[in-house]
């Protein structure tokens, strides 16, 4: 029988992971076809004080893999985040794919009630049981960094819609 925690975490960090390496592909495809600097999509920012590309595609694979390590009871790897081309942000996705890809439900036994500690022995510690992590953190993080890789692309003119967005279910 499949964890229900697993079930609301690694196969949904997968299917946005692949849509958003697929939107990623269009970008880069559409920057090409129309002799754009890529460096125009992946600097580009939806407001001055919003990450650009490039760091909100980071920052969504960290939550996958973050959000599927602290689950499973299990360190969370450090990964540089140095990615600047759209090469290496999809080396980024894979990697981040075949990490929470190795993941088996049995792994999540018990997470809805592990504590996880956000920020340990800061001042902005925050102590979360797994089902509070998950639903009401984790994942609308990681949405948030997709949705808005997906809004500074289309904002830019590349031509994708809510089907690229959501991917293959």
């Amino acid at each position: 029988m499949t964890n229900p925690m697993y079930s609301a975490s690694v196969p949904v960090f997968k299917q946005m992971l692949t849509a958003l390496s697929d939107v990623l592909k269009k970008a880069e495809a559409h920057a090409e076809e129309k002799n754009i600097d890529p460096n125009a999509y992946l600097q580009a920012r939806l407001f001055p004080d919003m990450f650009p590309l490039v760091r909100q595609v980071q920052v969504a694979a960290d939550f996958s893999k973050g959000v599927t390590s602290r689950l499973a009871g299990v360190d969370v790897p450090k990964w540089d985040d140095t990615e600047t081309t759209f090469d290496e942000l999809q080396a980024l996705i894979t990697k981040a794919l075949d990490y929470i890809g190795g993941f088996q439900p049995e792994q999540f036994a018990q997470s809805e009630s592990r504590e996880i500690v956000l920020r340990p022995n800061t001042p902005k510690e925050k102590k979360l049981v797994g089902t509070v992590y998950l639903h009401q953190y984790g994942l609308p993080q990681f949405f948030f960094h997709v949705t808005t890789a997906y809004a500074i692309l289309r904002h830019n003119g590349v031509e994708i819609g809510k089907r690229d967005y959501m991917g293959a279910y």
